[in-house]
């Protein structure tokens, strides 16, 4: 009898070993859905947009390198009564001090665009961290205001990025209609990608150093002003409190979907 125990003691653990494996073959391969619901960790979501009925939307400006069109930018952004975000690396805060207390001065935001502009999916939750406070400390020495918004480098994230920049306070921002102003496309190229794509609570990616950028943003804010839009801080946009991210990344209140 303690032969036959045995035998089926092995059996079943060789029976577990079986489950384990087919397990994780059809996780990798992605063959039954649910079994990644059950144990797949839950992807954190930045905000894209903001789900309002308000006509607003909110225009960012990533600043990494150059500052030649920075003073252009501020005075059209003037000329439409618009505020904005600057998303700011701390180098750039480093070479433009002055630009970065003018930029507040007028009114607008800025944001963390970390301290090196490094691909932060490759970071530890330390050096994460360092990259954040880091910059943040060098706006609040020139500004005296504080940091509430990240905007991580090319826009990679992963749970890691979302995670720890929530725990040190910020709200991490994303954007779901892009200018590509970086890659040099004309003011009209622009626009026609822009215009159709702005809905409220939209969130709108520039750069201060595109090429055409301050000549295809007077038609953007006009075209838009002109249907009843409103041009607002993200921090202005975005919900505080009692909201959820969906997969797509846009921001809901949890009791009531209207702002």
């Amino acid at each position: 009898m303690r032969v036959i125990f045995i035998k089926w003691d092995r059996l079943i653990k060789t029976f577990a070993v079986f489950i384990l494996v087919g397990i994780s073959i059809i996780y990798y391969t992605g063959g039954y859905t649910g079994i990644i619901t059950v144990f797949a960790p839950q992807r954190e979501i930045p905000i894209y947009n903001v789900d309002t009925k308000e006509k607003k939307a909110a225009v960012t400006f990533d600043a990494s390198w150059g500052a030649e069109n920075t003073i252009k930018i501020l005075d059209i952004l003037d000329q439409y009564d618009a505020k904005a975000t600057f998303f700011l690396v701390g180098i750039w805060v480093d070479d433009y001090p002055d630009l970065v207390k003018e930029i507040s001065k007028r009114g607008h935001e800025i944001g963390n665009h970390s301290t090196t502009h490094p691909h932060m999916n490759n970071l530890s939750e330390a050096e994460i961290e360092k990259e954040l406070t880091t910059t943040t400390e060098k706006i609040r020495k020139l500004t005296g205001k504080d940091v509430k918004v990240f905007r991580p480098p090319f826009g990679e994230y992963n749970n890691r990025v979302v995670l720890t920049a929530r725990r040190l306070g910020y709200h991490v921002i994303q954007w779901d209609v892009d200018s590509l102003d970086w890659k040099g496309l004309s003011a009209d190229a622009m626009a026609n990608r822009i215009l159709p794509k702005v809905k409220e609570g939209s969130i709108i990616l520039f750069h201060n150093d595109g090429e055409h950028t301050p000549e295809v943003l007077p038609t953007v804010l006009g075209e838009l002003k002109n249907k009843g839009y409103g041009f607002v801080r993200v921090s202005d946009l975005i919900y505080k409190d009692n909201y959820y991210i969906d997969h797509q990344g846009i921001q809901h209140l949890q009791s009531d979907n209207s702002q």
